[in-house]
Parts: C-alpha cells; sequence; structure tokens
C-alpha cells in the first residue's frame, strides 16, 4: 500500500490582500476555498477568521464555528482556527476563542506554539533586513494554557517549531500534560524571514535528529514560511513526514492559488508512489498513539 502523506494548506494567514492578492477572506470564502482544497487533495486545512468588510483578522468564534461547520459539512477534512498574537480589547486570554470553540465541541486541532521568536522580513540574497520586526511571544503560562485545554477538551496541540528549542519545549510540555492527545511537530523553515533555518535538507535533517531524542515516533510535518515549500516535499516524503503548503506561507504577491500548492504537492508526493492522505487517515493515524 503507498505511504499517505498529510497535506496541510494555511488558507490565509494575516495579510492583506495588497500583499497576498488570492487569500480567503470572508467565511463564504474560506469555505469554498478549503473544500476545493480537499478536492484536490489536501487532508488539514489552517485558517484564520477575519472581518469580511476589513480584512483584519479576529479571532471571533462565531465566524470560526461558521467556516468549521461549512466546511465539514461537505468534507472529511481536519479543520482548525488560528491563535491571534495580541489580546484584543476585552479579552484576558489569547486561548479565550480556542477555549469557546472547544466549550462548544468544535475543536480536534489547536495552536499551541512552544516558544517565542523576532519576526524580521530578510533577503537572503543582500543579507539585509526588510523594514523593523515584531516580537512573537509565548509565554511559559501561555503555553501551559494551552496545554491544559488540550488536556480538557481533548485537541491535538500543532506546534509550530520556528526554532529547534521549540521541539526540545513542546516535548517538555506534553511530558507535564500527559492526558493531552499527540501533538503534532511542525518544522516551520524560513526562506525570506530571519527565524529558524532554511528550506534545506540539511536543516530538516537536524530537526529530526533533535526530534529523535525528544520525542521519539512524534507526527510531524514540514513547511517554508515566505518562501517554497515544492523542493522539501520529496526530501520530507522520503523521511516518513508530511508537509504544509497555502498562501499564509507563500512569498508576498505570490500567483499562486492554494489549490495550485495543493495541486503541486499532489504531483510531487505521487511522483515518488506516495498517495495524498485523507481527513480520515490523519485521525486513524493519530488514534495509533493513544
Amino acid at each position: 500500500m503507498a505511504k499517505k502523506v498529510w497535506i496541510e494548506v494555511a488558507l490565509n494567514g494575516s495579510l492583506p490582500r495588497s500583499l497576498q492578492p488570492n487569500i480567503p477572506v470572508s467565511a463564504e470564502e474560506v469555505i469554498e476555498d478549503g473544500i476545493n482544497c480537499v478536492k484536490a487533495g489536501a487532508a488539514i486545512l489552517h485558517l484564520h477568521a477575519r472581518d469580511p468588510d476589513t480584512g483584519l483578522q479576529n479571532d471571533n468564534p462565531d465566524v470560526y464555528q461558521t467556516i468549521l461547520e461549512g466546511i465539514r459539512a461537505e468534507t472529511d477534512a481536519v479543520v482548525y482556527p488560528t491563535m491571534p498574537v495580541h489580546l484584543y480589547a476585552g479579552w484576558t486570554d489569547r486561548y479565550q476563542s480556542a477555549a469557546e470553540l472547544g466549550r462548544r465541541g468544535l475543536l480536534e486541532w489547536a495552536v499551541v506554539d512552544p516558544g517565542s521568536l523576532n519576526l524580521n522580513g530578510y533577503d537572503f540574497n543582500t543579507k539585509k533586513l526588510r523594514g523593523k520586526g515584531i516580537l512573537y511571544t509565548n509565554t511559559d503560562a501561555e503555553i501551559r494554557r494551552g496545554m491544559m485545554l488540550s488536556e480538557q477538551y481533548q485537541f491535538h496541540a500543532e506546534y509550530a517549531c520556528f526554532e529547534p528549542g521549540f521541539i526540545r519545549l513542546g516535548a517538555a510540555m506534553h511530558k507535564a500534560y500527559p492526558a493531552a492527545p499527540m501533538p503534532i511537530y511542525s518544522f516551520r523553515f524560513a526562506q525570506d524571514l530571519t527565524f529558524g533555518l532554511p528550506p534545506e535538507e540539511w536543516a530538516l535533517d537536524a530537526m529530526l535528529k533533535l526530534l529523535a531524542l525528544e520525542a521519539p515516533g512524534a507526527p510531524w510535518m514540514a513547511a517554508c514560511m515566505g518562501g517554497n515549500m515544492t523542493k522539501l516535499v520529496k526530501a520530507a516524503v522520503a523521511r516518513g513526514g508530511h508537509v504544509r503548503t497555502g498562501l499564509e506561507d507563500a512569498p508576498v504577491h505570490s500567483k499562486a492559488t492554494n489549490v495550485s500548492l495543493v495541486q503541486a504537492c499532489v504531483d510531487t508526493i505521487q511522483g515518488v508512489g506516495a498517495e495524498p492522505a485523507t481527513g480520515t487517515d490523519v485521525r486513524a493515524a493519530l488514534a495509533e498513539y493513544g
């Protein structure tokens, strides 16, 4: 039987259409685009709830519910929301939306990022910064809050591993909260950003060596932020992993669509004798971890 490879699509992110013209924004657009991505071969969909008038991210749990239920009504995909990088007015907890979605029984995956970092635009050719960066902060208390919710609502945490140390902290957090389901380690390589490692095979091997030390046998996928993920697809599949693509991760002003990015991954996966997994396949694989 051919190996089943998970394809995750990060549908929209937080960039405006002036920088990423093909992103879906409204709930209706996200539902349609997500369903089309699943038809093309995706098994997992990640999304940001946004205001349809302003296009700004708002993480409204009602918007998330509309999208989650809309996609799940037509597909078997794993669909999960993001977490805001800051507190909104009136919020006391960055996991406020996730907690409400968990209470409503709508979460099976969620973002729990085990670490903090500086995010700066960076030109790999000139080695110069592109403007000013931001600090993406996940405090110890916030990470523990995410893991406690994972235990409470039994969702899988997807760890965005922007730096190698995120693997170590994520594994330690899972040991500290053993009733939480198995996390998924999402290695985030970078092409036009300063953090982490570049999308090269040696970098993937380094992340995998650390994962083998800290969380042997854990499920993982590879992604490239601000660059071309397709160059790592063959390497990820050959090493037993999975892949993430999508316009959230693509270079700004990309002419691609989410569906075309999925199709490129499917073509590469099938070219090495594997097949794209379904959402049902993903759940079955994770169930084996107990």
